[in-house]
């Protein structure tokens, strides 16, 4: 297998067939053994019945249905674990993500890239998620020590080899940008625009960012000692008041899969 496209899906029933035929009209002629992974992370609309539908119309589909929702991480963990391609792209379900660029990333990452980022030229998000996207970027450089300009976008590929890395290492509600960042040798960021949301809200509120950003803090692992002891109280704070505040949900597992369409 040559590429897989890895997708969490929440309540994008109406936006999945358009996001198929753009991806299937980039990848057309490529020759390129492909599939195409969705991942349904619990979606209150009529997304699995959309995706079962797709899978029969297009050979290169599989589709995931997930026993609740788990977020972002999780669904994507779910993806990789099914994933057999040498390489492999994460992306969001609302076309916000232009399909023309997995072949750029795709391109970075045959190059030698271990993995490759994107970086968003016009976002188009609401001023509070800017700040909030920002403050991640920020933290998560800081307390790793990775480049400020690596942006830990959701928009991103891998090599098998740190596909595998994740397999193994994969704990619940890790940081999974942690993991990638921490094995890939050489990353490389590209530039691309940003698109208008294709139907519908988004599926972000400041209370999902918040909780992205607190997993980070819980699970990144600073290898400077005088940030392993500052991160001890900022975890004080987190787990003491932050995650009571928002009433962060608890799962006894990553993730659990109730269906599939291979």
């Amino acid at each position: 297998m040559d590429l897989s496209i890895i997708i969490p899906v929440y309540n994008s029933e109406s936006i999945l067939p358009h996001l198929v035929k753009e991806i299937d009209t980039v990848l057309i002629n490529k020759n390129l053994n492909k599939e195409l992974i969705f991942i349904n992370d619990f979606s209150e609309d009529k997304s699995w019945e959309t995706i079962k539908h797709l899978s029969k119309s297009y050979s290169f589909i599989k589709g995931i249905n997930l026993k609740s929702n788990y977020g972002q991480h999780n669904a994507i963990a779910a993806g990789l674990n099914h994933a057999s391609g040498d390489y492999i792209i994460m992306m969001d379900d609302d076309l916000q993500h232009d399909p023309k660029y997995i072949l750029k990333i795709l391109n970075e990452l045959k190059d030698g890239h271990d993995s490759c980022y994107v970086k968003y030229l016009q976002r188009k998000h609401k001023i509070w998620k800017k700040i909030l996207s920002y403050l991640n970027h920020i933290t998560s450089s800081y307390l790793s020590g990775k480049p400020i300009s690596i942006y830990t976008s959701s928009f991103k590929g891998i090599r098998n080899e740190i596909c595998n890395k994740i397999k193994n290492d994969y704990s619940f509600e890790v940081f999974l940008d942690w993991i990638i960042v921490e094995n890939s040798k050489r990353i490389q960021t590209i530039e691309i625009l940003h698109r208008e949301r294709f139907d519908g809200k988004t599926n972000y509120s400041i209370k999902k960012l918040l909780l992205l950003w607190s997993n980070m803090i819980l699970k990144i692992k600073p290898k400077n000692k005088f940030k392993m002891i500052l991160l001890f109280f900022v975890r004080f704070i987190i787990n003491s008041i932050i995650l009571k505040v928002i009433k962060k949900k608890e799962f006894k597992e990553k993730f659990i899969i109730i269906e599939k369409t291979f």
